[in-house]
């Protein structure tokens, strides 16, 4: 069995699945190393417009895997390769998608939110787990949270480990929708067919001035700004996109 399941569809979305369901889809070191080379293989991709992320069954990611393999190892060598992925999902240039179908904990929560987009199921929960374990933060944890809903909620969630229904998690800004069960799969593949259809470039270029914001002056974001539209006006896509508005008619975009 596939312990990560890869499906690209012909619009040019590829959904890796997280496929050990009898172990909640906990990320051990084979597993980490099969999502980071699906991630460096769809990198250079051009066929692959966009990442949808979810879990087998009804488990997104329990986090990591704290059973081990039996083989003893450095701790810190351990770590250092299994958040791998969390490493290249962020330096990722494509548009990302969490589909959270469940249980989204520890690592596994933090994996989701190193994605561009998180879409829930009305029955999925998240929870920072690791102080329950007697763990701390891994998996980007400590410089998502923050960002994402202030340094004290980030402190609330990580050291009172609560678990966050979905509908809180989309008050604190953690999920960008909430949807039923039965409607999750028609919602996402909805929202990833429109990111693959989007001007690569200029998505990406996006994605990576937001991402890197809180660390520029806004002297230095308006001028990456404008480095950035120098950079779209001299592609294809541009000129395809100035086009199909004036012809009245949707834009096709091939990433030139």
């Amino acid at each position: 069995m596939d312990i990560l399941k890869r499906d690209q569809s012909e619009e040019g979305v590829l959904t890796l699945t997280l496929n050990r369901p009898e172990r909640k889809n906990s990320i051990d070191l084979t597993l980490a190393d099969e999502l980071l080379r699906a991630l460096e293989a769809a990198a250079e991709n051009s066929a692959v417009r966009a990442v949808v992320i979810t879990g087998a069954g009804d488990t997104f990611s329990t986090g990591g895997d704290l059973a081990g393999d039996g083989v003893k190892r450095s701790a810190l060598a351990v770590m250092r390769q299994i958040t791998r992925p969390a490493l290249a999902l962020h330096r990722f240039g494509k548009p990302t998608l969490a589909k959270v179908n469940g249980t989204a904990a520890g690592a596994g929560w933090n994996l989701a939110l190193g994605c561009d987009l998180v879409v829930a199921s009305d029955q999925a929960r998240f929870c920072q787990i690791f102080a329950r374990r007697a763990l701390s933060l891994d998996y980007g944890g400590s410089w998502l949270l923050p960002r994402l809903v202030g340094l004290h909620r980030a402190k609330e969630l990580a050291l009172l480990a609560d678990w966050v229904s979905a509908e809180e998690a989309a008050k604190l800004g953690l999920v960008n929708r909430v949807v039923p069960a039965a409607e999750l799969d028609a919602f996402v593949d909805d929202w990833a067919r429109r990111l693959a259809a989007g001007p690569p470039i200029a998505l990406a270029l996006s994605k990576r001035m937001l991402t890197e914001a809180s660390a520029r002056s806004f002297e230095e974001a308006v001028d990456i700004e404008a480095t950035s539209q120098a950079v779209n006006f001299a592609s294809e896509d541009t000129r395809e996109g100035l086009k199909a508005f004036f012809e009245k008619r949707a834009p096709k975009f091939e990433g030139r």
